[in-house]
Formats: C-alpha cells, sequence, structure tokens
C-alpha cells in the first residue's frame, strides 16, 4: 500500500490535493507519449546506426584492399611524397539539432574532386585508394552522428521512462491514498457530528418532556 503525504485531514487539503492529482494524471499522460515517441525514434536511428556500420566496414575492407595495392605498386616513400601538400578532400559542416527536445550534432560531409596529382610515377590505384578512403571518411562523420544521436536519445528515453514510472507507481497513489484517507476521516468527522446533534437532540425532547 502506498504511503500517504503527511497533510491534515482538511476540506481545503482535499481539493488541494485533487487538483494536484489531476495535474499529475495530466503530466503522466503526456510524459508517457513523449517515451513511445522517444522509444520509437531509438528503433529508427538504432536501424539507420546498424545499416551505416554495415557500410563502413565494408567500406573500410575496400579501401584498404587499394591502399595494400597502391602501397605495394608506389611504396611507402612514394605514398608519403605524393601526399605532400594535398588539401582536405571533403567537407563537413557541424550543425546543432532537436528531436524531442533531444539535442544533438547534425553532421554533414560530402567528397570534393580529387586534387590532381603531378608526379609522374603515381600509380591510377593511388586515385582509387584516395577516393576510397574520403568515401570511408564521409561515412564515419554520418555514423559519427547516427551514433551520439541514438546515445542521446536513447538517454533521454531511459529518463522519460523513470520519470513516468515514479508517478505511476510511486507520486500519485501516494496522493490518491492520502486522498482516500482525508475523505474517510471527514466521513467519519461528519458521522460523529450527525451523531451527537442526534443524541443532542433526544436529549432536550427528553428535558422538553419531564
Amino acid at each position: 500500500m502506498a504511503k500517504r503525504l503527511k497533510i491534515p485531514p482538511t476540506k481545503s487539503a482535499l481539493l488541494g490535493l485533487k487538483r494536484h492529482v489531476t495535474f499529475l494524471v495530466q503530466g503522466h499522460d503526456l510524459l508517457e507519449r513523449k517515451r513511445e515517441l522517444l522509444t520509437r525514434l531509438v528503433y529508427e536511428r538504432l536501424a539507420q546506426y546498424r545499416k551505416l556500420r554495415r557500410e563502413v566496414r565494408t567500406a573500410f575492407e575496400e579501401a584498404y584492399h587499394w591502399l595494400g595495392v597502391t602501397h605495394m605498386r608506389m611504396g611507402s616513400r612514394m605514398l608519403a611524397q605524393a601526399a605532400l601538400g594535398l588539401k582536405p578532400a571533403m567537407t563537413i559542416n557541424i550543425l546543432p539539432r532537436s528531436s524531442i527536445g533531444v539535442e544533438y550534432p547534425a553532421v554533414s560531409a560530402e567528397p570534393l574532386p580529387l586534387q590532381a596529382v603531378g608526379l609522374l610515377w603515381t600509380d591510377p590505384s593511388f586515385d582509387e585508394s584516395r577516393a576510397r578512403l574520403v568515401h570511408v571518411a564521409v561515412l564515419l562523420a554520418r555514423l559519427g552522428e547516427a551514433e551520439t544521436a541514438l546515445w542521446r536519445l536513447l538517454a533521454e528515453q531511459r529518463k522519460t521512462q523513470k520519470r513516468v514510472n515514479a508517478l505511476k507507481y510511486n507520486i500519485i497513489p501516494r496522493y490518491v491514498a492520502t486522498i482516500r484517507f482525508i475523505e474517510s476521516a471527514l466521513e467519519e468527522e461528519e458521522r460523529n457530528t450527525l451523531f451527537q446533534i442526534k443524541v443532542l437532540r433526544e436529549s432536550q425532547a427528553a428535558d422538553g418532556g419531564g
């Protein structure tokens, strides 16, 4: 049985408690809807995150394959020289985004045209490796956004679930138990008052008859 609140059993307290219970029930319903929306978003983001992880794994395998080919054909020294002075091969923009009150960074990553390398001894696989690695970097940026959003949404969903449970199983039952106790106490007080009035009237009637 839920513990009662320490409130005197008066009519004004009873009215105040009933107003509070109405407010708490409305708050519970709103939080429950928020929890359902967050749960749906978490599952959507989880599916997106898993899909991106598979794409990243495949992209890594292909990129390392071509990097191995390039390394074998050009050697590490030539690779280091060819990479000198290369400009960034992608653009990244990070902006704040919000879903159901949960903020997370929105990452926009796009590849840029590959910069030409004016060295006669570069192998065609060098450009293929660069393109593959840029693709991996773009996917990793998107994966980072998906993972951050997923964890923040999941944290908010768990927090909301705790609040829903606290209202449902602790706070609202305490208010309801207190309301029932006060109603019972007021009814008992009213019965005692009516009984005393009855006894008083009977006593007065007996004195008048005597």
